[in-house]
């Protein structure tokens, strides 16, 4: 069972690594200082527990403890309860989720471990939203996609804000760096993957029948500048998400899962 600690002071050097969590200098979850994970709520710190992320403590408030008792029963890491005043001093702002759990980076996948067995991979160019890219996390879980790959210009899928909004998936859907972009999309292609650029080019080909491969990479780009022509003629395929007139584009999480969906409809 997780050792359960009493936290009485905000100062206490047990919690430093929860420490200013709002604070773009001092934040834990950078990668190029502490590189910690930070998973925030009970479901998040739920799905923590079972990802390849172990936490290595826990911060929060009683109740918390005793709602996640179950998961806790076989873990051997400090519970540190504190009050909601004392954790907000901590973290620098209230938390309404009531608990954090701190993990450390592990090794990064390497692409060709995160295509094995794939079948549906996202690859992202330019996304550099958080918000944008938990939501691409979470909808990819709840639609089956089995994949994430970075292009260049992609925000950390780490951070804490991006973690949260993946609701933990960012935890559990695996993800890899593509080493060379567009270049690298060549590795997919040996990997038996079709590569579908996603644009609402109105030339482009409907994706409901662009997706003709068993494996399918789709290519998605940031809001507004969307994929790179370089990207878009590295890929196999153009595929248009059809749209009202009059619309130009939609939000890139809502474009990815509405391609989700098309895919596991078509397969």
């Amino acid at each position: 069972m997780a050792e359960l600690i009493d936290i009485d002071d905000p100062a206490d050097p047990r919690v430093a690594d929860f420490r200013d969590l709002n604070n773009a200098d001092r934040r834990p979850d950078l990668p190029g200082g502490k590189g910690l994970v930070i998973a925030e709520g009970v479901v998040v710190v739920q799905r923590m527990l079972a990802s390849r992320f172990p936490p290595f403590a826990l911060l929060g408030v009683g109740k918390r403890h005793e709602q996640l008792a179950e998961e806790l029963a076989g873990v051997d890491v400090p519970y540190y309860r504190a009050s909601a005043e004392v954790m907000a001093e901590v973290v620098g702002f209230h938390l309404n989720r009531g608990v954090l759990a701190g993990a450390y980076r592990p090794r990064e996948l390497t692409v060709d471990e995160v295509l094995a067995g794939a079948r549906t991979v996202a690859v992202l160019e330019g996304v550099n939203d958080h918000e944008n890219i938990g939501s691409i996390f979470r909808n990819a879980a709840g639609l089956g996609a089995d994949a994430v790959l970075f292009g260049d210009r992609c925000s950390d899928p780490l951070y804490r804000r991006a973690v949260r909004v993946s609701m933990g998936h960012v935890l559990r859907v695996p993800f890899a760096q593509l080493p060379a972009f567009p270049e690298g999309l060549e590795v997919l292609r040996r990997n038996g993957f079709q590569t579908i650029a996603l644009t609402p080019d109105p030339k482009a080909e409907n994706l409901a029948t662009a997706m003709s491969g068993g494996k399918v990479a789709l290519l998605l780009g940031a809001e507004g500048p969307g994929l790179t022509e370089d990207t878009m003629a590295a890929s196999d395929i153009r595929a248009r998400i059809p749209m009202t007139p009059g619309t130009d584009s939609l939000n890139v999480a809502t474009a990815a899962a509405m391609a989700f969906y098309e895919r596991v409809r078509t397969q």
